[in-house]
């Protein structure tokens, strides 16, 4: 980092600016590598999906525990996000999911599969955050906050 600032002097002092130009792109270039990385969860069909995304997303976690992770689910995609939930072993999805709340991963449920299957809202984890439309949360999330999609 010295030798960058030094380099950085020199130029400045030399008004060399095609270099500095260049010495400022590349140090773009390294604080663009380093930008977070936003991922989109796409849940919409059932427990086995639900099953094969929490350990996806403890798996990113270890890889990579700075991840900004979002999981939207609609359809039978909700289903694990009930009250009483359990995977194919029989064991509750309440504690993944509150384990991954806690490392900063976001679970949102669509409203729209809500009303049309008659689940009430108190039916829910109490972690789901509740959005208009599934789908249209994922498309603006991948268009407009440039989330990476994934569907397990």
């Amino acid at each position: 980092m010295l030798y960058v600032l030094s380099k950085l002097i020199s130029i400045l002092k030399e008004k060399r600016m095609k270099e500095l130009l260049l010495l400022m792109s590349g140090l773009l270039a390294c604080t663009l590598s380093w930008a977070e990385i936003k991922v989109v969860y796409h849940l919409s069909e059932g427990i086995p999906q639900a099953s094969r995304a929490i350990g996806n997303i403890r798996n990113h976690l270890a890889a990579d525990p700075t991840a900004k992770i979002v999981v939207v689910t609609h359809g039978l995609g909700i289903d694990f996000m009930i009250n009483g939930a359990t995977n194919q072993m029989d064991q509750p999805f309440a504690g993944s999911v509150a384990d991954l709340v806690n490392k900063g991963v976001e679970f949102r449920v669509c409203n729209n599969t809500l009303v049309s299957r008659k689940i009430s809202a108190d039916k829910l984890l109490m972690e789901a955050k509740i959005v208009p439309s599934g789908v249209a949360e994922v498309a603006k999330l991948q268009a407009n906050e440039k989330f990476v999609y994934l569907r397990p």
